[in-house]
């Protein structure tokens, strides 16, 4: 008997499950998009019109993943937020800028297409869209057989927004005197993971087993869009900066410009649970605030008259508090103090 020719399929990519896929995103995409008549998902490139009302605009983009969080939702086999990671990781650098997010395209690379489990990621990811106003305009889902093991993926996105001349953020308006707010996280956001991975591994923990942890280490990152946008809207922000890779330190030296230095009072940092949990495996203060957010997922910078006027753009659980101030001096960012770690 002639044996049968070799095919795609039979090396481990499906092209018809794919295609299922790209139709069940289309019908998601399309619920929130602007332009209902969008026939973006599953062309070969994305088109949208760019807004009137940014006559005088420019394009921002960023692109981010969400690092090893993916290995969580693996472990707790729950894909449905970790699409919202993705999208909060992309638009909340957009938003220091001052710009809008405008639309937002997504990189899923997988062992193997099943449809219930990309269904489930793409379901967060429109909803990551939705919180953040932004459009799902497009993507690439890649099924990769050999490269990834059974049941890994990963996952990018790219974003792109508006900004207006006049609305930019720009650091050099910063002066002495201005004061920093810290905006609460909610959590981890999406940075950290591989040393939360390497705890729960040196001291045998199972978060299937542990209710506060399967919901702390899955929760999905906060976008704070809406509120700093209409914050910048009303001008009552001259900067900012989110809290991601690096922690406070690093990500507030990066909107801070020469001849002015922040300075931080550690002590006021408000913790959340997750991260005195976190501190107790032996994790040093300079470690902690490097690492991690310790409480803090976002800061504003602000003229102290202004302060008053911050909190009701904010529900009661983030509401932003004063952390420090600008000076003048060479230095980026000092810290002072330290944060306290009890309840």
């Amino acid at each position: 008997m002639r044996k049968s020719n070799l095919t795609y399929r039979k090396s481990g990519v499906n092209i018809k499950a794919a295609d299922k896929f790209v139709n069940y995103i289309s019908s998601l995409a399309k619920k929130h998009n602007n332009n209902k008549k969008s026939k973006n998902i599953g062309g070969f490139g994305s088109i949208s019109k760019i807004p009137k009302y940014y006559s005088n605009g420019y394009l921002v983009a960023s692109t981010d993943g969400v690092g090893t969080k993916i290995e969580i939702a693996n472990d707790l086999s729950k894909f449905d937020t970790i699409g919202i990671d993705l999208v909060a990781m992309s638009v909340n650098d957009l938003i220091v800028q001052g710009a809008k997010p405008f639309i937002f395209l997504d990189y899923i690379s997988i062992d193997k297409i099943i449809l219930n489990k990309l269904k489930s990621i793409i379901k967060g990811i429109s909803k990551g869209c939705e919180l953040s106003e932004c459009m799902l305009v497009g993507g690439e889902t890649a099924e990769m057989p050999g490269t990834y093991t059974k049941g890994k993926f990963d996952l990018a996105g790219f974003a792109v927004g508006f900004v207006n001349k006049k609305n930019i953020l720009n650091k050099k308006n910063l002066k002495s005197g201005d004061l920093i707010l810290a905006i609460p996280s909610n959590g981890l956001h999406s940075n950290g993971y591989s040393l939360v991975r390497y705890i729960l591994k040196k001291n045998n923990i199972k978060i299937n087993k542990n209710s506060f942890l399967k919901k702390e280490l899955i929760r999905p990152t906060k976008i704070y869009t809406k509120e700093i946008l209409d914050l910048n809207k009303k001008r009552l922000i001259k900067g900012c900066a989110n809290i991601t890779g690096g922690g406070l330190k690093d990500n507030i030296s990066r909107v801070i410009p020469k001849g002015i230095s922040a300075e931080i009072e550690l002590s006021k940092i408000k913790t959340l649970k997750i991260f005195r949990w976190i501190k107790k495996f032996n994790i040093s203060d300079k470690e902690m605030i490097k690492t991690f957010n310790c409480g803090v997922g976002f800061c504003i910078i602000i003229n102290k008259k202004n302060l008053n006027k911050i909190n009701k753009f904010f529900n009661s659980k983030y509401k932003p508090y004063v952390i420090g101030k600008i000076i003048k001096g060479k230095k980026s960012v000092i810290l002072n103090g330290k944060i306290n770690w009890s309840e």
